[in-house]
């Protein structure tokens, strides 16, 4: 079974700022409710750590493997629970450049595994809303040129 998630958001920030912010790991725990932490050094091939927290759901810890980093246009990673084809999760970030200072930002999922249709609520609940206050943080802290 899969399902997939997506979520986009309109920036009044050069695309430049808007990966700045994104790809700055260490400062997460400042801003974002929903990605709470990232432990490791993320490369494309490693393998890191990562604490989410949906809104309304239990926090939980995720050992993700970076798929992808290509600078300004997409950040990449999948992530299994417990092993591979239970509950796997493809997370990505898209930017598009719309102009010198506006950018459009996709964040996205696609799930997969055997316990997908008996997450599809927190899918569709928690965690899409988890997408969209992550999106809302970043917007406000480019915005703000923080």
């Amino acid at each position: 079974m899969k399902t997939t998630i997506e979520t986009q958001q309109i920036i009044q920030a050069p695309i430049s700022k808007v990966w700045q912010i994104l790809t700055r790991f260490e400062d997460y725990p400042k801003w974002s409710q929903f990605i709470k932490e990232f432990y490791g050094n993320p490369t494309v091939g490693s393998r890191i750590g990562v604490l989410l927290s949906p809104p309304g759901g239990k926090s939980m810890k995720m050992n993700p493997v970076f798929l992808k980093i290509d600078k300004e246009r997409e950040l990449r990673w999948r992530g299994s629970l417990i092993v591979k084809g239970i509950f796997d999760g493809e997370h990505y970030f898209i930017l598009q450049k719309i102009n010198e200072n506006s950018t459009k930002l996709i964040q996205g999922e696609n799930f997969s595994g055997i316990l997908v249709p008996l997450l599809k609520k927190m899918i569709m609940g928690s965690t899409l809303k988890g997408f969209e206050q992550f999106n809302q943080a970043i917007k406000e802290r480019a915005e703000q040129g923080l």
